[in-house]
């Protein structure tokens, strides 16, 4: 007989807040499940690539062990599970170049791909040695049914008044995919030639973005902003939007929802360019600070969402009244200058954190909520 198992010999990861909904901070170990389906008559094409693809990923830090699995059914699908000791190590490698390069041989033999990453919170089984360091996650999160994703690209310098006014004049795609997913509110933002656009979902993430990517008037948009672009892409390939919008993917790292909510805050998005190497770090410190923050009936910040890949780290905040009348280190999320100009090339005169502020916000380009989100 198999036992659930979480004793003291299983550390748990530190305990999580109730009003943490997502965070990979955790420390706790992450299962990540790729479902897979691969062309007809292209499995031993698929087993081969994938052996290539194993080798090389066992040597990434943080990687602990994989499986790979056919279906009994449908030998065309297929199933890879993978263990890391956290999620920050896994989203290092997955969100790098590096990745983009090593996953290349799977492109011509699979048709489609759909991956999930869970905390581990309990297993069964013995205990394991107290001394593996393989910590669970301390108690489920609750969270408000709400998926969050951005994305983030970049294009030529002198031409962000003109995409900028391209992406602000379309119509809505329906908030309804169907009768599981809703499209709830998006939010566009620029920060210089960088255009952040961060999506809310209830439901199934990549069958809203299937769908928004089919609606004629995203289309339009996303053709007419094609010459502006710094990285160019064909949507006409498969394989050059592929590319695009993997690197264009912005995960959230961390939400938190403060005690008092308030309908009628304002949204609003702060850029940190983190020096190389620092982004997960930065990230993290972002996190803990609005952790703190939920809990402070004085912090104008009643939401915030991070978003981080490599040097890139995008904090979405709803804050209460006026933003420029709001003490700045609140909003900031960091009050110490020195931390700043230690993990980001944002820079402070003297201390002055309301510099840092206007250096860090993103002009609003659009914010759209579905009549019923």
């Amino acid at each position: 007989m198999t036992t659930l198992s979480a004793s003291a010999s299983q550390p748990l990861a530190r305990q999580v807040s109730p009003r943490v909904s997502q965070s990979v901070f955790d420390g706790s170990r992450l299962r990540v499940v790729l479902l897979v389906d691969v062309y007809e008559g292209a499995q031993q094409q698929f087993l081969e690539a994938y052996e290539q693809l194993c080798n090389q990923v066992a040597s990434v830090p943080g990687h602990v062990s994989d499986q790979l699995c056919q279906s009994i059914e449908n030998p065309s699908q297929w199933l890879i599970t993978s263990e890391w000791e956290s999620a920050p190590p896994f989203l290092a490698w997955v969100n790098s170049e590096e990745h983009v390069r090593m996953v290349e041989p799977l492109h011509s033999c699979v048709r489609d791909t759909r991956s999930l990453r869970f905390h581990i919170v309990r297993e069964t089984g013995g205990p394991a040695p107290a001394d593996s360091g393989r910590r669970l996650q301390a108690a489920p999160r609750i969270g408000d049914g709400v998926i969050r994703h951005a994305l983030t690209f970049t294009v030529k310098p002198g031409s962000e008044e003109k995409v900028a006014e391209i992406l602000s004049d379309y119509a809505s795609p329906k908030p309804e995919v169907d009768q599981n997913t809703r499209l709830c509110r998006t939010s566009l933002f620029m920060h210089g030639n960088r255009v952040v656009r961060a999506i809310e979902v209830r439901g199934d993430l990549l069958a809203a973005l299937r769908h928004v990517a089919r609606q004629p008037e995203v289309r339009a948009v996303e053709e007419a902003i094609n010459p502006y672009l710094e990285q160019d892409r064909d949507l006409d390939d498969p394989e050059s939007a592929r590319v695009f919008f993997t690197r264009a993917a912005l995960p959230a790292v961390h939400h938190v929802t403060a005690e008092q909510e308030d309908p009628g805050a304002q949204r609003h998005a702060l850029y940190y360019p983190a020096r190389p190497g620092r982004g997960m770090e930065l990230a993290e410190l972002l996190a803990r600070q609005d952790e703190k923050a939920a809990d402070d009936p004085r912090s104008p910040v009643v939401r915030s969402t991070i978003f981080q890949r490599d040097e890139v780290v995008v904090r979405l905040i709803d804050v209460r009244g006026d933003l420029d009348a709001a003490d700045p280190a609140q909003v900031l999320g960091i009050a110490d200058p020195a931390r700043l100009a230690e993990l980001t090339t944002l820079s402070s005169k003297d201390g002055d954190l309301k510099h840092v502020l206007g250096q860090a916000r993103a002009d609003l380009v659009t914010d759209r909520r579905s009549p019923e989100a």
